[in-house]
């Protein structure tokens, strides 16, 4: 699933060795010890974030053939799964490049992140139902603004969405975040080192979770929208798929066409229900808990579409559409601004009801908000991708070798390779930094040299990932993993 180019090719004095590729225990070793971006994930997460806007647009045309419509999951699981699974690369890349105690400070400071995401989307909420009270606007989306109770006892409601109290209905989801954000660097240890271990004790924490709702503050009796003891293990899910990935040799066997069958049946089977038999909405403590039902329900959907990145589609259609593939890779800044785009949305749909006379009109009226909803979302992506690209990086005062270059990438291509360093060409080597210093360049870029393929992609993600920093813009590492390049001897 990940996408990397740049790495030499195997020296030809050297004998043949075994593939990545072709060695697949070696393959899940290289890829759970070096996790690179993957840009198929990246795609699917700027889906989801695209649907939630959508979801939340109640007069919405497109939300009817999302997934909620024939699945009992909806895009909320695969969001949180892909953040479990995106946290799991994160926390090897940062070991790898600069130990446990990096990770434990990113992950902090990552919570840190998503709490000022809270608090703008909250007030970005309140400022939307303030003005719609202003403007007399009565829009069902009002109340879940809480600016009616912010008229009432302003004080009170800003302390308690500041405590997690009490949280906006579109922002319910990030204040889980921030404690699975938190949790990262103690969980993922044991992830990698005994998955089967923290398995058992996420079902068993999820099992647990309605009786331990109440020890959550909570100024609506019902409690959290989105219980953090329950949705933990549609998190762990994430993180086992990424340390732990099913090799691609299991999914094409026997065995795992059998478990790919029962997945489609059981998909299909839950669509037949909600299609032709359902005809009132789930209750929300089923959501609100992760019942079984969703579960089992997203289980069967998410191997259906592992069957489908195995087959190269998911890929290519990543390849076919770059900026859904930017929102993903700006998920905060998408989903924070996305419920913004959703309530104005929602709200000129609603106040332009009125003048539909027809069906057809308000069916265009509606495919036309939710395009525009979708380019405004993407529109955020690129934005912030921009403004992220354009922010000064530090420069780290040591020494980095003759040539004064920080890039690791650099400075072992011209330590192992002299003669042929004039015809490399890297793209901002100063911001492709590594953790490897003067003399263990060499032999570190060595054995990844021949610990795989160069030539094979997935073996070239491997390789540079291990010898570029967590922290690379995506611009850099896809041009970097685009192509190989030969070195000449």
């Amino acid at each position: 699933m990940n996408t990397l180019g740049g790495c030499a090719a195997r020296p030809a004095q050297q004998p043949p060795q075994p593939t990545v590729m072709s060695t697949q225990h070696q393959a899940e070793v290289t890829m759970s010890r070096n996790p690179a971006r993957s840009t198929s994930v990246d795609f699917l997460r700027g889906l989801a974030l695209i649907v939630i806007t959508l979801d939340h647009v109640s007069q919405s045309a497109l939300s009817h053939l999302t997934l909620h419509n024939y699945a009992f999951c909806d895009a909320a699981e695969v969001f949180v799964f892909l953040g479990g699974y995106a946290s799991g690369a994160a926390y090897c890349a940062m070991t790898a490049s600069g130990g446990a105690a990096q990770a434990h400070r990113r992950f902090l400071k990552r919570s840190g992140e998503i709490y000022r995401g809270y608090l703008l989307t909250a007030a970005l909420m309140l400022l939307c139902g303030l003005a719609m009270l202003a403007l007399h606007i009565h829009s069902a989306i009002l109340t879940y603004t809480d600016a009616p109770l912010f008229l009432a006892r302003p004080f009170q409601t800003l302390l308690d969405i500041a405590t997690l109290r009490r949280q906006p209905d579109l922002a319910a989801v990030l204040p889980m975040y921030i404690g699975f954000a938190l949790c990262v660097p103690l969980v993922a240890p044991v992830v990698r080192r005994r998955p089967a271990t923290a398995l058992l004790a996420s079902l068993a924490l999820w099992l647990c979770a309605p009786s331990l709702a109440h020890l959550l503050p909570s100024a609506d009796p019902i409690g959290w929208s989105f219980d953090p003891f329950a949705w933990q293990l549609m998190f762990m899910f994430g993180m086992l798929c990424r340390l732990h990935p099913v090799s691609a040799v299991f999914q094409a066997s026997r065995a795992g066409l059998r478990r790919t069958w029962i997945a489609l049946a059981v998909a299909l089977a839950f669509a037949a229900y909600k299609l032709l038999i359902e005809n009132q909405p789930e209750p929300g403590y089923l959501k609100q808990h992760l019942s079984s039902l969703r579960v089992v329900s997203f289980v069967s959907i998410a191997w259906l579409v592992a069957q489908l990145s195995r087959l190269g589609w998911i890929d290519r259609l990543a390849a076919a559409l770059p900026p859904v593939v930017t929102a993903g890779r700006q998920g905060l800044a998408c989903f924070v601004w996305g419920t913004l785009i959703s309530i104005v949305a929602d709200t000129a749909l609603q106040v332009a009801a009125p003048a539909f006379h027809t069906r057809t009109q308000a069916v265009v009226a509606a495919l036309s908000a939710d395009l525009l909803t979708i380019a405004a979302v993407l529109a955020v992506a690129i934005i912030s991708a921009r403004l992220k690209a354009n922010r000064p990086i530090p420069r780290r005062q040591h020494r980095t070798g003759q040539y004064g270059c920080q890039s690791v990438i650099a400075a072992a291509f011209v330590n192992r390779y002299q003669d042929a360093a004039r015809s490399l060409v890297l793209s901002a080597p100063n911001v492709a930094r590594g953790h490897l210093q003067d003399k263990e360049k060499s032999p570190e870029l060595e054995a990844l040299l021949h610990a795989g393929n160069a030539m094979l992609r997935s073996d070239r993600v491997a390789v540079v990932d291990r010898l570029v920093a967590s922290d690379t813009p995506s611009v850099v590492r896809d041009h970097m993993t685009s192509k190989p390049v030969r070195v000449p001897h």
